[in-house]
């Protein structure tokens, strides 16, 4: 065996015994693990592709679910009212699994409807609004400040995928899938713009902002000095999915109310930020 063999597999089992000594003894902080990690990804001891996933996991544990639930105003809901005819069409369009069935408002979640449950029934001719009722799931009822880690562990120990999200009042803020709790993990945890926890508005240059769509609408107008309708939608990515008058994806744009609006990110069922230009 030549020197630079021998050499290569002690510094290998040096980083090896750090990595495990690590993970076997606790750690005297969250970065210094990370840390040694991500040394070891550089010295091609793990790939790429496994220091993302630990991250990931990592990260997850100091999250909330308000960080990652699809806004109220962004859900899409099947009303308890309606008949499967009547919302057929926008199932098929939005293409999810899962829907809330909601009563007189929101608030009301009555149900969670499994777009596959409704095949089912088609395929009986038993395609009614009675029949829907019967094969509704439970509602998993979940606060905007539950850590994600033990999200994860409760989606997999009680077999839900979808859980909805109430506030300190007992309103509806929102809802969260298994996938979107994965997505952080597998993802990218973090986006190529910065910002701080707290903030939601980004000034990147002269009269370009950077806006989570998460951005109450007041606040909006507050900061920009706009009128924008602060009834119909809670968000300002709701009032941008109204003007698209649908889901927009990744890199489009949209113009109004003295506004350039580009979608920076957004999956297949939100957008989460938006550059904000005025025009003007």
């Amino acid at each position: 065996m030549s020197d630079d063999h021998s050499g290569s597999q002690q510094i290998s089992r040096s980083w090896l015994d750090r990595i495990t000594q690590a993970f076997s003894d606790e750690p005297q902080n969250k970065e210094e693990l990370l840390q040694i990690m991500r040394e070891a990804e550089n010295r091609n001891i793990i790939d790429p592709d496994s220091l993302s996933l630990i991250e990931g996991a990592m990260q997850v544990t100091d999250m909330q679910v308000r960080e990652i639930m699809i806004p109220r105003a962004q859900m899409s809901v099947v009303k308890a009212s309606q008949s499967p005819q009547e919302y057929m069409d926008e199932l098929l369009e939005s293409a999810h699994s899962r829907y809330p069935v909601i009563g007189e408002s929101k608030d009301e979640v009555v149900g969670i409807l499994l777009a596959k449950d409704l095949l089912g029934l088609a395929l009986k001719n038993e395609l009614n609004k009675s029949k829907v009722q019967d094969i509704l799931r439970p509602v998993w009822f979940i606060p905007e400040s539950k850590r994600l880690n033990q999200l994860l562990k409760e989606f997999k120990e009680n077999r839900n995928h979808m859980a909805i999200v109430v506030d300190e009042y007992g309103g509806v803020a929102g809802l969260v899938t298994i996938e979107d709790v994965l997505e952080q993990i597998v993802g990218e945890i973090e986006d190529e713009h910065d910002f701080d926890e707290e903030s939601l508005i980004k000034c990147t240059g002269h009269n370009q902002y950077v806006v989570k769509a998460l951005t109450p609408v007041e606040e909006f107008n507050e900061y920009f000095t706009t009128k924008l309708d602060e009834e119909e939608f809670d968000t300002i990515g709701g009032l941008v999915i109204k003007q698209f008058g649908r889901l927009p994806k990744r890199g489009e744009t949209v113009s109004f109310h003295g506004f350039d609006i580009k979608i920076l990110n957004a999956d297949s069922r939100q957008i989460r930020l938006i550059q904000v230009s005025r025009t003007a």
